[in-house]
């Protein structure tokens, strides 16, 4: 399983759902449907601070770019590193980030076909460097009705806002 998705033992709240902190710096809503949106930080330069409302969850991939970066699309085949935060969608907590590890950033390649989740795969294509992206993954897209590592339960829909670094070397 890919160290992008899980990893045991990394666990760190973030707090209620929807729960905001003075100090997290400017936040960006981004409005998933209607009347559904998710709150994300915006400093690319720090862990993400995410709001995950208390409603039901996109049952279709969703992406969004929070903070846009530039340069080159990222398409199938690329090798792109992200530094990541990933949370459960039912209680807004974090269950992974690149961030608890030091900030190294994570590969995922080649991209379309990387040993990630496949909303990983999907969701990535087109980001640009320096992007900030809102990814907002279904169950059939993630880990399913299995779950994964004991943090993420079974049918969980998953909030990922990843920073891409760069893109096949170029940042």
């Amino acid at each position: 399983m890919a160290a992008a998705c899980v990893s045991v033992g990394l666990l760190a709240g973030c707090g209620a759902a929807g729960a905001g902190n003075e100090d997290e710096g400017e936040s960006h809503v981004v409005q998933i449907s209607d009347g559904v949106e998710v709150s994300v930080s915006q400093d690319t330069g720090s862990k993400p601070v995410v709001g995950v409302p208390d409603a039901a969850a996109p049952a279709a991939l969703f992406v969004a770019d929070v903070v846009e970066g530039a340069g080159d699309e990222a398409k199938a085949g690329d090798s792109v590193e992200v530094q990541y935060a990933g949370f459960n969608w039912s209680n807004g907590k974090e269950f992974d980030a690149s961030w608890n590890r030091g900030a190294q950033p994570f590969a995922v390649e080649p991209l379309g076909s990387a040993p990630v989740i496949q909303g990983w795969n999907d969701g990535l294509v087109g980001a640009q460097v320096g992007d900030r992206r809102l990814i907002v993954i279904p169950p059939h897209l993630g880990y399913g009705a299995a779950g994964a590592g004991g943090v993420i339960g079974p049918n969980e829909t998953l909030v990922f806002v990843v920073d891409v670094v760069s893109i096949n070397g170029k940042s």
